[in-house]
């Protein structure tokens, strides 16, 4: 089967959406260090398959595994190897920043310091703002800042330079090749070029 041995292997996978059907026979696998990198037009799946990929929906057919293990039968502990960025920012607007980041970082058992990676995002002005009065960008940036904190071992992110500035973009493509270089794995939609040093890129076009 592809993938066997792999941390995720997509096999065979079928997504419809309603009477139309996405993709069919859709098969690639990642081995620590490598990104896949999904694109297509609007309305090709990438979104879908990003959620399918996370277990947060489930396909017509085929089968996604991360360590083996159906991505849909995965316990809390391999759960929190996978940290998923959708389109949305999920972030509490009437809590600041730092209280959002804090906040995940009791959800996901950790104690890294948040005022670091807030520096990086260029965010520690404004720590103490309700995320409500941040610009698109800004709340973009806080919801990205989890890259930096989390110890995920698979990232899944959709879209993740929307309203970002070049500075920014050039911030988690160099988080990317950190985590990649340290063993990680991740599956990137985007319609923008990646310039992520030495990774082992897989295109997976929808």
């Amino acid at each position: 089967m592809e993938g066997e041995g792999s941390l995720l292997a997509v096999n065979d996978l079928e997504l419809w959406r309603g009477n139309r059907c996405l993709f069919t026979g859709l098969t690639f696998a990642l081995d620590p260090g490598q990104l896949a990198v999904v694109t297509g037009a609007n309305g090709a799946g990438k979104t879908t398959l990003l959620r399918v990929l996370a277990g947060l929906a489930v396909p017509q057919g085929g089968r996604v595994t991360w360590r083996q293990e159906s991505i849909s039968a995965l316990a809390p502990a391999q759960r929190a190897e996978l940290l998923y960025q959708g389109h949305l920012d999920g972030l509490k607007r009437e809590l600041t920043v730092m209280e959002n980041l804090n906040l995940f970082c009791r959800l996901w058992g950790i104690s890294t310091a948040v005022g670091p990676i807030l520096e990086q995002i260029r965010l520690l002005g404004l720590a103490d703002r309700a995320v409500r009065t941040l610009s698109a960008g800004q709340r973009r940036r806080a919801a990205l800042a989890r890259l930096g904190l989390s110890g995920a071992r698979l990232w899944l992110l959709d879209e993740p330079f929307t309203n970002l500035d070049h500075q920014g973009r050039e911030l988690v493509e160099a988080w990317l090749g950190q985590h990649l270089g340290g063993g990680g794995v991740a599956v990137v939609a985007t319609h923008h070029a990646l310039r992520v040093d030495g990774a082992g890129q897989l295109s997976v076009e929808l």
